[in-house]
């Protein structure tokens, strides 16, 4: 991986107001305009939204487009995974509006949290967010979950 592309990194802690709009963070507003705009693809998966730069949502559709065969359940998957994204603009605030039917999916009432993932960032209520790392604390106790993090080298 290049060393000079844009990546999300790092967490912070927000609230979505009343009409279900997130402030992106400075920080990630920059990776959004380096990755073909100013907003983001959208989409639900892991009890949270999943962000995408438009270059990167690009990337994504094109391996899926480049799927020879199918299964059932991968249909059903890029159904709901693709099938239920939306592109979301930031307004001259840095807010981008989520759509209700992705604030219901992700639980997203009024603590939020942005999580950087490199190529795209997450968007988890604070409630699932706490859930999730206790479940990644007890996998650390787990001898496989430290293998694999092992073979990162860290």
């Amino acid at each position: 991986m290049e060393t000079s592309v844009a990546l999300f990194r790092g967490h912070s802690f927000h609230n979505i107001d009343p009409k279900g709009r997130i402030l992106i963070p400075s920080r990630f507003r920059d990776v959004l305009k380096t990755g073909g705009g100013d907003g983001v693809m959208l989409t639900a998966r892991d009890s949270s939204l999943y962000a995408y730069s438009f270059e990167e949502w690009k990337q994504v559709e094109a391996k899926v487009l480049s799927l020879r065969e199918k299964s059932d359940a991968m249909r059903r998957f890029v159904r709901l995974f693709i099938g239920g994204a939306a592109d979301c603009y930031c307004d001259k605030q840095g807010r981008i509006l989520v759509p209700p039917t992705l604030r219901e999916k992700a639980s997203l009432d009024k603590e939020i949290v942005l999580v950087g993932i490199l190529d795209h960032f997450e968007i988890w209520s604070r409630e699932r967010w706490d859930e999730e790392n206790r479940k990644m604390e007890a996998d650390l106790n787990d001898k496989e979950v430290r293998n694999e993090i092992a073979k990162l080298g860290l």
